[in-house]
């Protein structure tokens, strides 16, 4: 079964950085587009960034455009989402997230089914 494992979460002062990391099994990491998504106190979840099956192609939200990266090593099954110049706004859940389909993927925000999600590693951006 799917199985993602997020890591690399904690707080950190506003301007600072951090690196996700969510480990893959349980299918072919390699086949599918990941995402990651986070989720904010209070709010509905909210798409971050897409990453095509060979990582050359990647796709991020305005309000963290230039300042995340993703990125994943196919050969380890693992995905990355390096967040840099981080401002308490960031402050949230953060989620990956599978495609659920092998090679389909979009270059819009796009939410995966819920059971294709990790539980998540929390981000708090605070002085």
């Amino acid at each position: 079964q799917v199985q993602l494992v997020e890591s690399g979460g904690g707080l950190v002062q506003p301007g600072g950085s951090l690196r996700l990391s969510c480990a893959a099994s349980g299918f072919t990491f390699s086949d599918y587009w990941m995402y990651w998504l986070r989720q904010a106190p209070g709010k509905g979840p909210e798409w971050v960034s897409t990453i095509h099956i060979g990582g050359k192609i990647a796709y991020y939200s305005d309000s963290v455009k230039g300042r995340f990266s993703i990125s994943r090593d196919n050969a380890n099954n693992t995905l990355y989402l390096q967040m840099n110049s981080l401002k308490p706004e960031d402050t949230a859940l953060y989620y990956c997230a599978r495609g659920e389909v092998p090679g389909v993927g979009y270059d819009v925000p796009y939410y995966p089914r819920r059971n294709y999600w990790g539980q998540g590693t929390p981000v708090t951006v605070s002085s």
